[in-house]
């Protein structure tokens, strides 16, 4: 009975410490160049094909592929939906001008790799985006931010945007994507993530 009573509390506060970090991205005010460069990133709705310079970066690619596919097998088993995942995410990072370690890491402390995961405050998918996005920069089908692509196309792109804002500071741009700027929490928690997703290039 007591260690029973002992696993309810642990798992009621890992649940807990999950639903702190959910993402809770406050609607700014942004200049009309600003909203239309995001509106357009959305639109884009090409798949994720990968382009390489040469076979160097096609053969990188591939690695980075195989390396990230075995660490993430047990957030992911299914083979297919795994390496569709890792390929949007090395697309919509490398498009966005992210580290894909980067996104990865903040992926496992949003919404632990999972597709329909909703915060507290209603934030949505792999990278829980809150729905008011959908109407600042898209077509108000708050529906499509459990789409993997659009999620992560989403996810990406604001990031983008916090880290511009913030002139290349990650940790004030961290802050600002989950809505607390300012408080170590969670820039720290991303940023130990990343640690784990780093792949030497």
């Amino acid at each position: 009975m007591v260690n029973t009573l002992a696993q309810v509390v642990l798992a009621a506060g890992l649940l807990c410490s999950w639903a702190a970090w959910a993402g809770n991205q406050k609607e700014e005010a942004m200049a009309d160049s600003v909203r239309l460069a995001l509106s357009n990133a959305i639109k884009d709705t090409r798949p994720p094909q990968p382009v390489f310079r040469d076979e160097a970066g096609r053969a990188r690619y591939q690695q980075w592929l195989a390396a990230m596919s075995d660490r993430l097998k047990r957030k992911l088993p299914d083979d297919q939906v795994r390496l569709e995942f890792l390929q949007s995410v090395w697309y919509e990072s490398n498009r966005a001008g992210l580290d894909t370690g980067l996104v990865l890491g903040l992926i496992q402390v949003e919404s632990a790799y999972r597709k329909y995961a909703v915060s507290m405050v209603g934030a949505r998918g792999y990278m829980q985006v809150m729905p008011f996005w959908t109407n600042a920069i898209g077509d108000s089908d708050r529906s499509k931010l459990f789409h993997m692509q659009t999620n992560l196309r989403y996810g990406c792109s604001i990031l983008r945007m916090y880290i511009d804002i913030e002139n290349g500071n990650l940790y004030l741009a961290l802050g600002r994507y989950n809505g607390s700027r300012g408080k170590p929490a969670y820039p720290n928690a991303v940023l130990a993530a990343w640690e784990k997703w780093k792949f030497p290039i």
